[in-house]
């Protein structure tokens, strides 16, 4: 069995998709705990066997002997979570503890990291180097708490899964994100704002340089993101593991947002027209001007699938799921 943390969630529904499809697998455990009135259309279109609260789960593993591999996407990922002691349980706490019963029991982990590690990018987002990093936000904290334990574990010789990677995922769009309001991507935003009024909001370019919408950021295509996850799982399976650690999920390739918005304009097949508005108090001196993924350390494991480019994801994004009467995958 596999258990998918987050299962409900944007990515962890797209890793499930892979599993059901790409390897015909239904023995899948789905943990989340579901609080929008609309996640559930999330899980629809999947096979699993179980579904579990995110309090139910470690109760659950108790004596369980027949766990493959614990895939943990399930987190607060609000930038904007201002109350760290939620943070502290739940991305820092509840992941220990699925790390320490992974290490006892023998069976991999992998888990989601976060590109808000990187905190401003002054130290650049190479992920071979991340001690010194600055997050900007609680969140991007919380991760990067994280992946340091996990490291520490290591280098103290301490108790580790037999196979184990953090993944730091860069601008995540796509099919499934419906639920996130607020913290879904630039492109449902576009979709939902250019569809009611005829023009895109994006932030002015408030950093000396930067001009109106050309903030910077690595989109990655959902489905690009949990091939990159089962691919790691795929390794364990063919018993030729994929070395542990932390790993860029990225295109490599910065794209502005007004290249996002543009596009998904242009995939609805109408005139792009875009109004520029001041950045909003509370992301002010939070806020990310460019993010681009090194992939040198993913690649090196072998991987060689390529990504969507940003035009052809957004593509597939509007035009086989936005603008579908069922726009679920």
């Amino acid at each position: 069995m596999i258990v998918i943390t987050g299962g409900a969630g944007m990515i962890g529904s797209i890793i499930a998709w892979h599993l059901n499809t790409k390897l015909e697998r239904d023995d899948l455990v789905i943990v989340d705990r579901i609080t929008h009135e609309d996640q559930w259309q999330n899980l629809v279109k999947r096979q699993y066997a179980h579904y579990l609260d995110k309090d139910q789960l470690m109760t659950w593993l108790e004596g369980r002997t027949d766990i493959e591999a614990i895939i943990h996407m399930g987190a607060i990922s609000a930038t904007t979570e201002r109350d760290f002691n939620k943070l502290v349980e739940t991305n820092i706490q509840y992941s220990q503890n699925l790390w320490t019963w992974c290490a006892v029991n023998k069976v991999p982990f992998f888990y989601a990291s976060s590109a808000a590690t990187y905190g401003d990018g002054n130290l650049g987002y190479d992920d071979a180097n991340i001690d010194n990093l600055r997050p900007l936000n609680g969140y991007g904290y919380s991760k990067h708490f994280f992946d340091q334990w996990a490291l520490r574990q290591v280098r103290n010789n301490l108790a580790t899964p037999p196979s184990w990677a953090g993944f730091k995922f860069f601008n995540i769009y796509g099919p499934n994100e419906y639920h996130k309001e607020r913290m879904a991507s630039v492109a449902l935003h576009t979709f939902n704002q250019f569809s009611q009024t005829g023009t895109m909001k994006l932030f002015k370019g408030t950093k000396a340089g930067v001009e109106d919408g050309m903030q910077m950021r690595d989109f990655v295509y959902v489905k690009d993101a949990a091939a990159v996850v089962n691919y790691f799982f795929n390794s364990i399976l063919s018993n030729k593991p994929a070395p542990s650690g932390i790993y860029n999920i990225g295109t490599g390739h910065a794209r502005s947002f007004k290249d996002l918005a543009t596009n998904v304009m242009q995939s609805m097949q109408r005139e792009p027209h875009i109004t520029f508005i001041d950045m909003p108090v509370d992301l002010q001196g939070k806020y990310q001007y460019f993010t681009e993924a090194s992939m040198n350390k993913l690649t090196a494991t072998g991987y060689t699938q390529a990504f969507h480019s940003l035009e052809d994801g957004v593509r597939d994004y509007v035009q086989n799921y936005l603008m579908q009467e069922d726009k679920y995958c």
